[in-house]
């Protein structure tokens, strides 16, 4: 993210030790009287570059290494998310055994040095023993956060290929102008899509290097830039052949999966485009050569997730004009808008003082409310989910998370063959509650399961009304309802990977 740097200098390798706050009971800090959303994107992002969260320093063992990702799991759980975006190839290097690029230095110190597992592979699989979706974080570009490129592994391409390679503000890039190494890039990430059991496909907001004016791709715009009126418009269609090319490959392996991005906030101000956002400030259309808004009226993603990292009211970038900005790009595509919310700028030094109340993370989500463009957030970033500085994190989950929320449902696949009609075989009261058992009817084993519970009146499918929990998928499972009322009827219904719900049990009343 565009905060990574950042991050890193406020120390967060120490908030390991901080607690969990205690979350507040959700029913008593309702917002709305509105029924919660059957479906919403509930996410925070990993960083593994410089180990900002994950692992927390290299050269951890194996076991030391999973012991802190199943913390966050338990984070992501106890904030009642749904997904988590973890970031696998931070810098031309993989967490997974690649064939194409040396394994991240973040892992042992020493890039290209076996860590004695497969994290992804590990990672993956236990995200989905906690019902939990995994969106696998890739840096496309991104080759090193040093400039000397003699540091990399013998065997990295960037050795292999040194004409692939531009230095610039300290660190290095694979030059995206070079059709050989746009090509190269998205198989080194397919690799992992193909691969593993991913739920989505990320990209972050880095493409060219911000104000890149002494990029020197002089070399490359010479021999393939023929046709452009200018070298800012060649790199944007450099860009533009990544998104569109990743669009048609992922669809291609792996159609079920989610393809989005996650850019900087601001796609052009008004000032400089009569389409851009009220707004002054950076531009990504101008300084990333990242077409964002295009993309979107393209189709060309399944989701788009911008950084909308500034306060209400602020000058420069009002949150509150910059989201319903967002929603009228996506108004009438089928792309998806989730909201990236900075919860690192909480209590920050040198943030206005907007940052500096409780309530203003959970008025973004308020405000989305009036958006319904607005499919859900995700949080920048893990640190400061833990951390819940004054109590931020705590508000946003009892104003806004009364209810679990299915993951979203990309409206490609919602027309796809949905999963069979499980068996709800088991309802007993017991001294822990209601204790529910069901199990698949069909071949393939759910994804996820939703339990519903109606109490009077007609069961909600469509909204969390009367949804109470969401289940990791197994052939055969079990949940016990610790809040059960008494005359409670019970319903549960399996997702398959794509997020699409099938129809509900026969109902089952308690015995």
């Amino acid at each position: 993210m565009a905060m990574e740097r950042r991050t890193v200098l406020r120390g967060l390798a120490a908030a390991a030790a901080v607690p969990l706050t205690p979350l507040l009971p959700l029913a008593a800090h309702a917002v709305s009287a509105d029924p919660p959303p059957l479906r919403q994107m509930r996410g925070m992002w990993i960083a593994s570059v410089v180990n900002i969260n994950w692992p927390s320093k290299p050269g951890l063992t194996p076991d030391a290494q999973r012991a802190e990702y199943l913390a966050w799991l338990d984070l992501a759980v106890a904030r009642k998310l749904n997904s988590v975006f973890v970031q696998i190839r931070p810098t031309a290097d993989a967490f997974w055994p690649s064939p194409y690029e040396p394994w991240s230095q973040y892992l042992t110190g020493t890039q290209g040095q076996d860590p004695g597992y497969d994290p992804l592979g590990f990672a993956v699989e236990e995200t989905h023993k906690r019902g939990l979706a995994f969106h696998g974080w890739f840096n496309p570009y991104r080759v090193s956060m040093q400039a000397d490129p003699a540091k990399l592994h013998p065997d990295h391409p960037g050795r292999r290929h040194p004409d692939w390679i531009v230095p610039y503000g300290g660190k290095l890039y694979y030059n995206p102008g070079m059709p050989e190494v746009r090509a190269f890039v998205q198989d080194a990430m397919m690799d992992a899509v193909t691969r593993y059991d991913l739920d989505g496909l990320h990209f972050d907001d880095y493409f060219y290097p911000v104000n890149s004016t002494a990029f020197d791709d002089s070399a490359a715009f010479a021999e393939h830039g023929g046709g452009f009126p200018d070298l800012a418009a060649w790199r944007r269609n450099n860009v533009d052949l990544l998104v569109q090319e990743m669009r048609q490959r992922v669809r291609d392996a792996k159609p079920e999966i989610a393809w989005g991005i996650s850019p900087s906030g601001i796609w052009r101000n008004k000032a400089t485009d009569p389409l851009g956002s009220e707004t002054n400030g950076g531009q990504s259309y101008d300084n990333l050569h990242a077409d964002t808004r295009g993309w979107v009226k393209k189709g060309w993603l399944d989701y788009i997730a911008p950084q909308i990292y500034w306060n209400i009211g602020f000058t420069v970038a009002d949150y509150a004009k910059l989201t319903p900005w967002w929603a009228g790009v996506a108004a009438g595509t089928d792309v998806q808008l989730w909201i990236g919310q900075a919860a690192y700028k909480v209590t920050a030094a040198g943030q206005p003082a907007e940052w500096f109340q409780p309530g203003e993370l959970t008025a973004h989500l308020t405000l989305n409310r009036d958006h319904p463009q607005v499919g859900g957030d995700i949080f920048y970033n893990a640190n400061d989910v833990r951390e819940d500085r004054i109590g931020s994190v705590t508000k946003v989950v009892a104003d806004h998370y009364p209810a679990p929320a299915l993951p979203p449902l990309l409206p490609r696949l919602a027309h796809g063959t949905a999963p069979r009609r499980p068996a709800l075989t088991h309802a007993r009261r017991t001294s822990a509650g209601v204790e529910l058992r069901f199990h698949a009817t069909g071949r393939d084993v759910p994804r996820l399961y939703a339990v519903y519970r109606v109490v009077a009146g007609r069961p909600d499918f469509r909204t969390a009304r009367h949804l109470v929990a969401v289940v990791p998928g197994k052939r055969f499972a079990a949940w016990t309802d610790p809040a059960a009322p008494r005359g409670a009827t019970y319903y549960v219904t399996a997702l398959d990977s794509a997020n699409r719900q099938g129809p509900a049990s026969l109902p089952r009343r308690p015995h």
